[in-house]
């Protein structure tokens, strides 16, 4: 297998920065509520004024998201029936496509075209109630999915939502994770090839993290003084918190890949962490992976696409 990026270093990092929003991304600047109402009037109970005379939603409010989020969905990807069960991550899907986009740009990279590979396959590991990989994925660039799940109330959600789109029905492939030693094994299945690996990992190391990461979300958001956990995009603790948190969960995916090199072109995680990058680097340096980085930044928030082969 080719080496596309080769960096040899210690711990000096080289990161490619984005200060927008990828090109192809449909949401660049601010939400189009005017569009968003006019194609989904279920939006219009949380669509207020703010004090500048702008159109927005309470983001504090789990409800209003989850409207939003089937409002995206609808209004720029014609997916009318999309939903999750209560206190399951909400996702925001502009963040989400930035990655999906990210990850078309490297294959892009890779093959020379997309066109020259006749169907792109990848596998979604933790795919959630909501699967925002895959359908974005699916809708964006008609790629082929298998999308894990540790969850069982989550897998049988992402299913109804698969299933109510015959165009989702067709290209993406849900598979139930058993174990909870392993992400890659029991799911890739012999002589099975995959183009990449996509992850969001649960990034809190405990559930009081967690929490604690709430509050401070929830004063950002101008909540104040709150003394019930509320979370804006939700999450159960699968979803949210693991023990290491995303260091001990993506150099747990750094070592099975190892084990999966000749059937992934590339394997790839979200890192939300800055001070996560450099433990990571150390473990792909054991495993002699190359790999490049991609800072997005969008406002005040900034997360990283880890990206590594053999």
């Amino acid at each position: 297998m080719g080496f596309l990026f080769h960096i040899k270093t210690k711990f000096s990092v080289n990161i490619q920065k984005t200060s927008d929003f990828h090109p192809k991304n449909k949401h660049k600047g601010s939400y189009d509520f005017p569009k968003l109402l006019e194609s989904f009037p279920a939006l219009a109970q949380f669509v207020f004024e703010n004090q500048y005379q702008n159109q927005t939603i309470d983001f504090s409010n789990p409800e209003a998201v989850k409207t939003l989020n089937a409002a995206l969905l609808n209004s720029y990807y014609g997916f009318s029936t999309w939903s999750i069960p209560e206190n399951f991550l909400c996702p925001p899907i502009p963040g989400r496509a930035e990655y999906i986009h990210h990850v078309a740009a490297l294959l892009e990279e890779t093959y020379g075209t997309l066109q020259t590979k006749k169907q792109i396959k990848v596998l979604d590991i933790g795919v959630g109630a909501n699967c925002i990989y895959p359908i974005l994925g699916v809708f964006e660039y008609n790629w082929k999915f298998v999308g894990s799940e540790i969850d069982k109330q989550a897998f049988e959600a992402a299913k109804t939502n698969c299933n109510s789109n015959q165009k989702l029905k067709e290209n993406i492939e849900l598979r139930l994770q058993t174990s909870k030693k392993n992400t890659f094994k029991n799911i890739i299945q012999p002589n099975e090839q995959f183009d990449i690996t996509i992850c969001n990992p649960p990034f809190h190391h405990s559930k009081e993290a967690a929490n604690q990461g709430t509050l401070r979300k929830n004063e950002n958001l101008g909540i104040q003084n709150n003394t019930k956990i509320t979370l804006n995009f939700g999450g159960v603790n699968s979803e949210l918190w693991c023990e290491g948190g995303e260091v001990a969960f993506i150099s747990n995916l750094i070592y099975e890949s190892v084990h999966f090199q000749k059937q992934c072109k590339w394997f790839s995680s979200l890192v939300s962490k800055k001070e996560s990058i450099k433990p990571l680097l150390v473990h792909l340096k054991k495993v002699k992976a190359t790999h490049k980085i991609i800072e997005m930044k969008h406002g005040n928030k900034v997360s990283r696409l880890l990206f590594w082969q053999f």
